[in-house]
């Protein structure tokens, strides 16, 4: 099982990599970086997974009890997908403002942009 999710984890960053590699449009570059954000909370969450642990709010506490998840691994999935949020949602307000300005999302058209 775990094998399968670090492969699942490496296959969604490969695809978006090369999404945001081969895009010709800005929204489909920002498609593609949520994607490859989606692998790192699978690849989180295997890293932190534990055949047969409990909920560390459910585990009992004492010795000789079941296995705990480690609670810290599953605070950084959680971060991540805050972070993730709020970085999809500011490139797409990027993308809104430079399709008003410029008329087009396709970066090779973005003349006024080149240095």
């Amino acid at each position: 099982m775990t094998a399968y999710a670090y492969g699942v984890a490496g296959w969604l960053m490969l695809v978006g990599c090369f999404g945001m590699a081969r895009s010709r449009d800005l929204v489909a570059s920002v498609v593609s970086l949520t994607v490859t954000q989606a692998g790192s909370y699978v690849l989180l969450l295997t890293v932190g997974y534990q055949r047969g642990a409990v909920a560390p709010i459910l585990g009992p506490a004492g010795a000789g009890t079941a296995p705990v998840v480690d609670p810290v691994v599953q605070a950084m999935a959680l971060t991540d997908i805050v972070v993730s949020a709020t970085v999809t949602a500011l490139l797409l307000a990027l993308v809104i403002q430079v399709a008003k300005r410029h008329g087009t999302v396709n970066p090779d058209e973005l003349r006024a942009l080149r240095g």
